[in-house]
């Protein structure tokens, strides 16, 4: 016990120690690409689908930098590299934050429930709160990248000790300790500030380079304010800020060739579909794509947007049209009853006429009665034909 005993006032030290103050800034992470570029992300990346998002600084103050979100592509970027710099940075950040305020939390925690095992009578109870307290302890770098392993290892050989003397105590002859793969410290790369102008530009463009429409223009933007506000810092900015401007037009004017396509696409549609003629709209939007080849193929999100639509439009129709088939099948089997009842009262009546029970004119109201019964089925039945045949028409058959 005298080593347990030594370890709880180590753990008593460290919680009079200060703790360590929090970091203002954000962390800055570095995007690796293939093509041997870099990009950085203020604060984490977020990976979706086939897509990375981030937050570029695009100027402002290295404080307060102005932020403009971007996204790229995620087969560009080299993620062994990407995560290994994110894994160091995350750790460094989280050593110079809140890495050493819960680690004395967790040696405080360590140093009550030894001081309860020492002082417990129930030698069970103790055991068991001393091997809680391991699992706890040996969980612990995982979830907090990995951080003063060594230290870590110190705790546990403790409580191994204190656990062997527990069982002991038991009469037990033999101990198993169940053996936990704590996650290492990654390996530290030297984190990287706030890249300065230059730089900043520099991803400005690329990233503009890898995207189309709206982002770009939203990057190139961003790139032309940062123009302005270096003013003569930057010995190009003149052919760069010629170079934004000029694919800003571009880009508007593809945006406006394409808008134009597809509101013809949408209008032709939508008078195809007043006639049911879904074959025409087939034939449109097979034609969609040659109309986007013939603007360079700039806008293939626009593309599989109206093909989407189409498909969604097409599956509402033919839900709507079996629904309505459905319908008339049920009007027609009441409607068939409904016959059959006024058949059977026609023909009472018929008998009642004949006794001198009801007058002429209340034999032909149940004529008419019967008569009008069949013509409501008559129509149902036509209604359930012609649904039948948008259905096939609407499907393709």
């Amino acid at each position: 016990m005298a080593r347990l005993v030594s370890f709880l006032v180590w753990c008593l030290c460290l919680g009079m120690a200060g703790q360590t103050a929090y970091a203002a800034e954000a962390t800055l992470f570095r995007l690796f690409l293939l093509d041997g570029s870099v990009l950085v992300s203020y604060g984490e990346f977020a990976r979706v689908d086939d897509r990375v998002i981030f937050s570029m600084p695009v100027g402002g103050r290295p404080d307060e930098p102005r932020l403009q979100v971007a996204t790229v592509r995620a087969a560009l970027v080299d993620w062994p590299r990407t995560d290994r710099y994110a894994a160091s940075t995350r750790y460094q950040r989280y050593a110079q934050t809140r890495g050493e305020e819960d680690f004395h939390i967790l040696s405080n925690e360590v140093a009550l429930a030894l001081n309860d095992i020492a002082l417990s009578s129930n030698r069970q109870q103790a055991l068991a709160l001393a091997e809680n307290v391991r699992r706890t302890v040996a969980d612990w770098p995982r979830l907090h990248y990995g951080y003063r392993q060594t230290d870590v290892r110190e705790i546990i050989s403790v409580l191994d000790q204190a656990i062997s003397t527990l069982r002991a105590a038991q009469g037990a002859t033999t101990f198993e300790l169940s053996l936990v793969a704590m996650a290492e410290a990654p390996a530290l790369e030297p984190v990287v500030g706030m890249p300065n102008t230059r730089q900043q530009l520099d991803e400005i463009f690329h990233v503009a380079s890898m995207t189309k429409g709206a982002e770009r223009v939203a990057m190139l933007q961003s790139g032309l304010a940062l123009l302005s506000e270096a003013g003569s810092t930057i010995s190009d900015a003149t052919a760069l800020r010629r170079s934004a401007e000029t694919q800003i037009r571009e880009e508007m004017t593809t945006d406006r060739k394409y808008a134009s396509l597809s509101q013809k696409v949408v209008t032709q549609a939508k008078s195809y579909a007043s006639r049911a003629a879904i074959s025409d709209i087939e034939r449109l939007v097979s034609r969609v794509p040659r109309e986007d080849a013939k603007l360079g193929n700039q806008r293939p999100e626009m593309v599989q947007a109206q093909r989407n639509t189409f498909v969604f439009n097409t599956s509402m129709t033919l839900r709507q049209q079996n629904a309505d088939i459905v319908r008339y099948q049920q009007l027609i089997q009441s409607d068939n009853e409904i016959v059959s009842l006024r058949d059977s009262i026609k023909q009472t009546s018929a008998v009642q006429l004949q006794n001198g029970v009801i007058t002429a004119n209340d034999y032909l109201l149940d004529i008419n009665a019967e008569a009008q019964a069949r013509q409501d089925r008559n129509l149902h039945e036509v209604q359930l034909l012609l649904s039948r045949y948008n259905h096939k028409t609407t499907a393709g058959y």
